[in-house]
């Protein structure tokens, strides 16, 4: 039996998810299903150009207006609340009329638990409720074991060798993420079979003690009638989702590297991603993002690259006064070396 919704209280949904798993795109599915309810995004990138949002702006819909999308760039939600999340939840809550569901994208490197947390803060209770915390996971990256080791495997080698260090910083955010969430979204399950497909669900199935259903998509095509109602109340709940860093005092990303490159105009998209994908393998880039303008054409190209696997979209036309500005931002572990990526993006 279905719970009613919290009365009086605005619904807020978290979207959580690893680098590139397709957060934005299933938000901008969600924009466009909505039927007309008034939405508004606090969007949480990792990264000093807004590209997130940019991408939900230019979707042109009408339930989301420019003035109920906060971009947070300043850090990770997770270790920023109180300075950047409380004062959008404000600046959000004040419009007129206020919105009827908020969506939170927070960056790739973020801890759900954390901002699950917040809303257990008396001037934030009052006024909303987490409907649901959403994980989007890249089925082809968890496949190939990019950022989902075997646990047993793992305490086998340390009985084993016990001088061997297996800590992971990439495997516990995505165990976390999994850990909090009340609804798993496989995504990109085009790029793998189904026998593929059934191992990295039992696999996530074993990650999260609860039940917790998973939907398998590709590129993000969800309804918003799956996604948003799904009263979980996660802040009442905060028990059952155990995380890695529950006993830490703090959690910030000094592991991580993240850089802005300029990009001149590219004459062919095919070649520049392939140098792309050349340039995340000689580097071991985690993830690169971006706008570039290309020759000729109208269009703007988004580019998105998760290691060395790359998408590319013509996403909208630039702007008459427009400056066709291409940039990308690059995230990788700590210790890439900016100055030979920018040299190989440059020549």
């Amino acid at each position: 039996m279905t719970r009613p919704a919290t009365l009086g209280k605005i619904p807020a949904t978290i979207v959580t998810g690893f680098l590139g798993a397709g957060k934005t795109t299933l938000i901008r599915n969600v924009l466009e299903t909505a039927n007309g309810r008034r939405l508004a995004l606090i969007i949480n990138e990792f990264g000093d150009i807004g590209v997130d949002g940019d991408v939900l702006r230019g979707c042109g819909v009408e339930a989301c207006t420019d003035e109920s999308i906060i971009e947070l760039a300043n850090g990770c939600i997770c270790c920023t609340v109180a300075d950047d999340f409380l004062p959008a939840i404000e600046k959000l809550l004040a419009l007129d009329p206020p919105p009827e569901h908020i969506i939170i994208e927070t960056s790739g490197l973020a801890l759900p638990k954390p901002l699950v947390k917040a809303f257990d803060w008396p001037a934030v209770r009052r006024r909303l409720t987490v409907d649901g915390v959403i994980a989007v996971v890249d089925g082809a990256a968890v496949a190939a074991g990019r950022f989902a080791d075997d646990p047993a495997k793992l305490a086998a080698q340390r009985a084993a060798d016990p001088n061997v260090d297996h800590d992971n910083p990439l495997e516990e955010v995505y165990q976390d993420q999994l850990l909090c969430a009340d609804l798993i979204v496989l995504n990109k399950t085009d790029l793998i079979d189904d026998t593929t497909q059934a191992r990295v669900e039992a696999e996530i199935a074993a990650i999260v003690p609860r039940a917790v259903k998973i939907v398998a998509t590709r590129a993000g095509k969800l309804d918003a009638a799956l996604l948003l109602g799904l009263d979980a109340r996660a802040e009442d709940d905060l028990a059952n989702r155990p995380s890695c860093h529950d006993d830490e005092p703090e959690h910030d990303h000094d592991d991580f590297d993240s850089f802005v490159v300029p990009v001149a105009a590219v004459a062919e998209p095919e070649s520049f991603l392939r140098k792309l994908a050349k340039l995340a393998e000689d580097h071991d880039v985690l993830r690169i993002k971006g706008f570039v303008e290309v020759e000729g054409k109208p269009m703007r190209l988004l580019v998105q690259g998760v290691g060395a696997r790359f998408e590319k979209s013509f996403d909208r036309a630039w702007g008459r006064e427009e400056a066709r500005d291409g940039r990308l931002v690059v995230i990788g572990e700590k210790g890439l070396d900016q100055t030979a990526i920018r040299q190989a993006l440059a020549s």
